[in-house]
């Protein structure tokens, strides 16, 4: 049994989206962390909810200098 695949729209129920939203960062977050050991890369990953709550996850103390206040508005970072 496998599982059933989920169609990839809008939730409509605002209590189901923030469940799964909530999830999927969990989600997100573990897996950068998850290569970042595993391929001893540097990740930061930026999260902005719908109400523009940030949520972070930095690999190393060198990314912590992007948002040391968290009030940001706009932003783009490119690493090459």
């Amino acid at each position: 049994m496998g599982r059933k695949k989920v169609e990839i729209k809008r939730i409509e129920d605002r209590s189901s989206r923030q469940a799964t939203f909530s999830k999927r960062r969990s989600g997100l977050m573990k897996k950068a962390n998850q290569l970042s050991i595993l391929c001893d890369v540097d990740i930061a990953v930026v999260v902005f909810s719908s109400r523009g709550r940030l949520f972070e996850f930095s690999s190393t103390n060198r990314f912590l200098l992007l948002f040391p206040n968290k009030e940001i508005t706009l932003f783009c970072v490119v690493f090459i």
